[in-house]
């Protein structure tokens, strides 16, 4: 769960680099997430949760793209 957890928080810091809206506003969920979580004791519920967290950094990794402004009409 703690491996999961830091990958997490790491693939935030990857993805949303430089966007501090979205780095503040991805750790207040997945902390959120984990808290609300922490006294799981069903170890179905506990698999169900840890593979809906692995499923949600595949997808930050591999689908989320960060536009950059560059000029007033470009992106």
């Amino acid at each position: 769960v703690l491996k999961l957890f830091k990958l997490l928080h790491r693939t935030r810091q990857e993805v949303f680099k430089n966007d501090t809206r979205a780095l503040e506003a991805a750790r207040q969920k997945i902390n959120e997430e984990f808290k609300n979580n922490q006294y799981e004791t069903s170890e179905e519920k506990i698999n169900e949760l840890l593979k809906v967290a692995s499923d949600v950094e595949v997808i930050l990794r591999t689908s989320v793209i960060q536009a950059v402004h560059t000029d007033s009409d470009k992106i």
